[in-house]
């Protein structure tokens, strides 16, 4: 059977109606996947602004333990890069859904864990160990979930709806951070003592809902049919992570450029939160700022996306990445002023916005770089270059910033520098929005 999506003019209305079922059924599942992979992930990055740094170091300076809080937050950028190579190589030989499916069990067991382990009162050096190792296996999940999904979404999507389809992996992101901001609600609401006690626990223990939903979709998706007639006829290659380096050098330095867009995201959901509550703005204030911005994203992102189908993939993402990187002195330069009102509109209009527009591009645009046979490694592993830095740009914030709340100019100049990589990254890369899909990337022999 001939695939809509490398651009057949020969499609039956059954086989147009087949293809677009299998397309809309993996965007469910990147969508499902998104919410609970993020859900996880920036409810650890909540908690490492609000209650980390008071229950699992030893009590001092509060400066000094958010400090370190933020490295425990930044360690799971440091095994994305090893999860992206491990899950890349497997998802390239075992396929994209089995690949799909070991991931998200990861990240699902090791939240679930993080929300049952005991303060550092309990057990000493042990708690922050134990943290830093299950921060560690949510970072090898996270490391190669977005590319899998990305690439699934992509490879069944009817031809000139890449974009679209593959944007709803990050609509699933933004509603995994609505989630987690609306499960901290009630515990940023709690006294202090209840909240420290038990009350942050409950967020991460929630997660098996959405972990359990996600997984039944998961099970029931098929391999994308542009991967099963490489895998059918022996096509693929043994090793893909090498063999996407010999290939595909110019594509991988693209994308390791351009991932720097989500430093913006990053920043603002973790070190944005910590500067807020620092000045006086109420966390719970914060969430909802979040809430806001992140459920017109889960709309706003697929709409910037059929933008990219029709006029292209470069100029959308630049024209997002230029905005965020302006945006963002208006954003911390309200937060500094306390002003609620003007709090919300300028981060509704990074994170629905221009950030939007950047991040739903992405998906489909770093995997089109790429051939079918090294696709999965070469976007997974390029992505992380610029996740594995955003990781630690809080860590890196909270230490220019440090105690002169006035001193936000420095934390707006990390965003504004990783703008700058990712449209140079942009600029470089080729525009693939209307390539048909089996003439993707570079060949491979």
């Amino acid at each position: 059977m001939t695939n809509i999506a490398a651009g057949s003019q020969t499609q039956t209305p059954a086989q147009v109606e087949r293809q677009l079922k299998r397309a809309k059924k993996a965007a469910l599942a990147a969508f499902l996947g998104g919410a609970l992979e993020y859900y996880d992930f920036f409810i650890y990055a909540t908690a490492a602004s609000l209650v980390f740094s008071k229950i699992f170091f030893p009590s001092g300076d509060p400066t000094i333990a958010l400090l370190a809080s933020f490295a425990t937050f930044g360690v799971a950028y440091v095994a994305r890069p090893f999860g992206a190579v491990v899950f890349g190589h497997l998802g390239d030989r075992i396929g994209r859904k089995n690949t799909l499916v070991l991931t998200l069990v990861l990240m699902g067991s090791a939240t679930f864990l993080i929300g049952a382990l005991p303060d550092f009162n309990t057990a000493g050096y042990w708690a922050p160990a134990l943290l830093v190792l299950l921060r560690l296996m949510q970072g090898l999940s996270a490391g190669a979930e977005t590319a899998g999904a990305s690439a699934l979404s992509t490879e069944e999507a009817p031809e000139g709806r890449r974009g679209f389809f593959a944007s709803f992996a990050m609509s699933g992101i933004a509603a995994g951070i609505v989630l987690a901001s609306l499960a901290f609600l009630p515990v940023a609401a709690m006294s202090e003592a209840d909240r420290l006690a038990w009350g942050w626990r409950i967020p991460f223990w929630l997660s098996i809902v959405v972990l359990i939903v996600a997984y039944l979709v998961r099970r029931s998706l098929e391999e994308p049919e542009v991967f099963e007639e490489k895998h059918d006829h022996g096509e693929l290659v043994k090793l893909p992570f090498a063999q996407m380096f010999r290939t595909h050098p110019a594509q991988f330095f693209q994308v390791a450029l351009m991932s720097f867009e989500t430093v913006t995201n990053t920043f603002m959901q973790s070190f944005g939160l910590a500067y807020a509550v620092s000045v006086g703005v109420p966390a719970s204030t914060m969430l909802w700022v979040s809430i806001v911005g992140n459920v017109i994203a889960i709309v706003s992102q697929p709409l910037f996306a059929l933008l990219s189908d029709k006029f292209g993939r470069r100029p959308v993402f630049i024209a997002g990445v230029l905005g965020s990187g302006i945006m963002i002195f208006v954003y911390f330069s309200v937060i500094s002023t306390g002003n609620i009102p003007m709090i919300f509109l300028a981060s509704t209009l990074i994170t629905a916005g221009t950030y939007a527009m950047s991040n739903a591009i992405y998906p489909a645009w770093f995997a089109e770089l790429f051939n079918v046979k090294v696709r999965y490694p070469g976007m997974a592993i390029g992505l992380q270059i610029g996740i594995l830095c955003a990781g630690f740009t809080p860590l890196l914030g909270t230490a220019l910033v440090g105690a002169e709340k006035a001193n936000w100019g420095p934390a707006a100049w990390i965003v504004a520098a990783s703008s700058i990589l990712a449209v140079a990254g942009a600029l470089w890369a080729r525009e693939t929005n209307k390539t048909p899909l089996r003439e993707l990337g570079n060949p491979i022999k």
